[in-house]
């Protein structure tokens, strides 16, 4: 856990340093954080503990004496088995339960630290992004860092287009617990702001409006908080932040939102295309049956040669279609056809992106609920790895152990990884992306405990090695022959 938190501290350095937070708030943080960090430490601990228990008593001759004594390997083990599996039980409850709500804490915390502390969220030297601008300072001073000298603000549109510039000498944050409103004041500076006009000559000119100002106020809504409480609930929940419950709610209204919007944006696309695969009824047909009832049937009969002309189609190909038409309508028509292909193409393109991302986040609800139970059964499953590891290598202490329990937890751990992000981008099912790492851990845990159960070790090199010399034996036999 010690190591993961500093890991954790390197990952959310840029988040606190130099913001003038407190120790207390800080260590109120990483509090939040060591339970999510239990998926990372829980596998591991159970695995390094198990192969240096076992390892031990196989280094001191105890599982001999076990042995000598009637008590087989797996009666040894039964404690630890129901032990184990207790902590599978405890795990799923702290990964249904304790583990969402720090998420959630977490972030809430994140979110709220930039409110309570405005100037926090703004560092010097760069470009922050704050309250939706671009705000630049030279330097921070005085209570909360609130003071600032040489500010540019960058205003952008709702299109992220950058028409408006403020800058000023000096600026100051006034934030109030009982105000949801930050007001930023600033002084001594020029205001720039592109001015829009409808004559095309007249954009050319590129015409813009400065002024300039002795105080400049600007009022940004802040979000309700309660007086500086950082944990303020806020009202969104990711998919670690949900219990299996609520993830098995979630999933299937995502299923059913994904499924209405590419039905109806797949009869969108068939509408723009001019398809019609739902026609029941040939009308051309209906139409000519109820011509031939009113014409009169003698005449008909009397030539059926113009009859069948009339059935037959003389236009057989979209060749002959636009044959129909004169040259320059032609090319109106092949223009059009082209226009409109590009435009379904670049919705297509452009739905495509929307869908991936609502996809991507069906599949995390996916992931997290199954992460959930596969991070209870790795617990058992990796003691099924690391007791009978230790039995075979026997060796104890801090050694052999160590390495070996490392590197399998990085095998286990990088898969995981990897499955994950392959899960997330559909490239292989969600569930397959939670399990994979376990399941691939199950059968060499049911291999070690037989060989350890036989009382052997992980390769008997004797009998490769006794293979081949009477292989090469055989060979010289042949040729001296």
């Amino acid at each position: 856990m010690f190591i993961f938190i500093f890991q954790a501290i390197w990952l959310f350095i840029d988040d606190f340093a130099g913001k003038g937070l407190d120790i207390a708030i800080i260590s109120k943080f990483f509090l939040y954080m060591m339970p999510s960090l239990t998926e990372k430490v829980l596998p591991l601990t159970v695995l390094l503990s198990s192969i240096l228990t076992f390892g031990s008593f196989a280094e001191n001759y105890e599982f001999a004496a076990m042995k000598a004594s009637g008590i087989s390997l797996q009666r040894s083990m039964l404690s630890l088995i129901v032990f184990v599996t207790f902590l599978g039980g405890v795990t799923f409850y702290f990964a249904n339960s304790v583990i969402p709500a720090s998420e959630q804490k977490i972030y809430n915390m994140r979110r709220n630290i930039a409110k309570v502390k405005p100037a926090a969220a703004i560092e010097e030297g760069v470009f922050s992004d704050f309250e939706g601008m671009s705000i630049k300072v030279d330097s921070k001073h005085g209570e909360k860092d609130r003071f600032l000298n040489n500010v540019i603000i960058h205003q952008k549109t709702a299109t992220q287009i950058n028409k408006t510039v403020i800058k000023a000498k000096t600026g100051e944050l006034i934030s109030s617990e009982d105000s949801e409103v930050i007001q930023l004041v600033l002084r001594d500076g020029n205001h720039y702001e592109d001015v829009e006009v409808k004559d095309s000559r007249d954009k050319l000119k590129h015409p813009f409006l400065k002024t300039e100002f002795e105080i400049y106020r600007m009022n940004i809504e802040a979000p309700e908080l309660g007086g500086e409480d950082l944990e303020a609930e806020g009202g969104i929940s990711t998919d670690k932040m949900k219990s299996v419950g609520r993830l098995t709610k979630d999933i299937d209204s995502l299923r059913n939102d994904n499924l209405k919007i590419v039905r109806a944006f797949s009869k969108n696309i068939s509408h723009r295309a001019g398809a019609f695969p739902f026609i029941k009824k040939d009308t051309v047909k209906i139409n000519l049956n109820e011509k031939l009832i009113k014409a009169d049937s003698t005449n008909l009969l009397r030539q059926p040669d113009d009859l069948v002309k009339v059935i037959a189609d003389s236009i057989k190909t979209t060749a002959n279609v636009i044959g129909l038409f004169n040259e320059w309508q032609q090319i109106q028509l092949y223009t059009s056809a082209k226009n409109n292909i590009t435009n379904v193409i670049s919705s297509i393109k452009g739905k495509k992106e929307e869908l991936d991302k609502r996809y991507e986040i069906y599949n995390r609800h996916i992931l997290s609920l199954h992460k959930k139970f596969a991070l209870a059964l790795s617990c058992i499953i990796l003691f099924f790895v690391g007791a009978p590891l230790g039995a075979i290598i026997r060796k104890g202490g801090i050694g052999l152990p160590l390495v070996i329990a490392v590197l399998l937890f990085l095998v286990y751990y990088f898969l995981g990884v990897f499955a994950e992000n392959y899960a997330k981008k559909s490239n292989i099912h969600p569930i397959l992306g939670a399990w994979l790492s376990t399941m691939i851990m199950l059968p060499l845990g049911i291999f070690l405990t037989k060989r350890a159960t036989a009382d052997k070790g992980m390769m008997n090199f004797g009998n490769a090695i006794d293979y081949f010399k009477k292989l090469f034996r055989k060979k010289k036999e042949i040729e001296n022959a």
